[in-house]
């Protein structure tokens, strides 16, 4: 019997990038999660919420969800996504 090992990782690579800059203090930003729509990131995304607003002082936490989990987020997501100071993106099943 012959045993296939198959590699789940893409052949093609990404561009390099470089990662945005980490904000110096969260004190008073704005922060918004960008869900996949699945049951897990209902109780992660509510307790990292918690935690923002009473250890950095955010201003405001914004929850969206995607409407296919599966998918990219919608443009409108993505374009309130930019007056964020910081964007968290999540998965849960």
């Amino acid at each position: 019997m012959t045993i296939r090992v198959l590699d789940p990782t893409s052949e093609t690579r990404g561009a390099d990038r470089n990662p945005a800059a980490r904000p110096a203090s969260l004190d008073g930003a704005i922060v918004g999660f960008i869900s996949n729509g699945k049951e897990g990131t209902v109780g992660f995304f509510s307790h990292l919420d918690r935690l923002l607003r009473e250890r950095f002082d955010v201003a405001e936490v914004v929850h969206r969800t995607k409407a296919n989990y599966s998918a990219p987020a919608e443009q409108d997501i993505i374009d309130e996504a930019r007056n964020w100071n910081l964007a968290i993106t999540g998965l849960g099943d």
